[in-house]
């Protein structure tokens, strides 16, 4: 099946590049040259996914992805961005982008990147056709909804954050190591220095955690990773 793409970027150079390589690849793409029109496109189209440039007229990269997490559309984002700054990165991830490139990128790593998040959303979907839940303390999770509770609370996550909070909690009480996390949920072959899943775990602690400085829920092991434990909160 053809995946339709959707790139945000004001370089002409750029996106030639891009259509280029993509449709090669055997990819459908649309594109937008500002921020503006990529809402638009966004609202108006289905797409399995979107690369999006932060630096953009009208509105940028952060402020694209804003709106359309708060619209409730869970399409997969790629962030492109040209600044090296890890500030600038984290950000993009807190606006709920799933993954991130930094530019200069090859074409072929640009394209291994996307296959990594259509193949975790393809078996997000054919695993979740049934109904089920999992259950972690006072967190509830529906996989086939694409819902999570906590305290009969609806939580408001990120697609990528939903992913990371359904394998910790089926896998809770064994201690998983950040090339785990990266392989499993961000398909990583390799993790190299990124710190993408400790951004996605200070995510999540914010929304299930009283004392993120003493979390009860979502425990680091120092110097391997990360465990999800059955423990309650308590009252203060």
């Amino acid at each position: 099946m053809s995946h339709k793409v959707l790139i945000v970027e004001d370089e002409l150079s750029i996106v030639t590049l891009l259509k280029y390589n993509l449709e090669k690849e055997g990819f459908q793409t649309d594109v937008s040259f500002d921020g503006e029109d990529a809402i638009k496109k966004i609202i108006a189209n289905t797409y399995d996914l979107v690369v999006l440039d932060v630096m953009l007229p009208k509105f940028n990269g952060l402020q694209v992805c804003e709106y359309v997490r708060n619209d409730n559309n869970s399409v997969p984002i790629l962030m492109v961005t040209a600044l090296d700054q890890e500030e600038d990165v984290i950000e993009g991830l807190n606006y709920g982008a799933d993954d991130y490139i930094t530019k200069p990128f090859s074409p072929k790593e640009l394209i291994a990147r996307m296959n990594a998040i259509l193949r975790r959303v393809s078996v997000e979907e054919t695993v979740n056709k049934k109904e089920n839940s999992v259950t972690v303390g006072e967190l509830t999770i529906y996989p086939d909804r694409f819902e999570a509770y906590f305290q009969g609370t609806e939580l408001q996550l990120t697609r990528k954050e939903y992913e990371l909070l359904v394998y910790l909690a089926q896998n809770k009480g064994l201690v998983l190591s950040r090339d785990q996390l990266l392989s499993s949920v961000w398909d990583y072959e390799i993790a190299g220095d990124t710190r993408i899943d400790d951004v996605h775990v200070a995510r999540l602690r914010e929304k299930i955690e009283e004392d993120k400085k003493h979390p009860q829920y979502i425990i680091t092991v120092h110097g391997f990773g990360y465990k999800m434990t059955e423990t309650k909160r308590t009252s203060q």
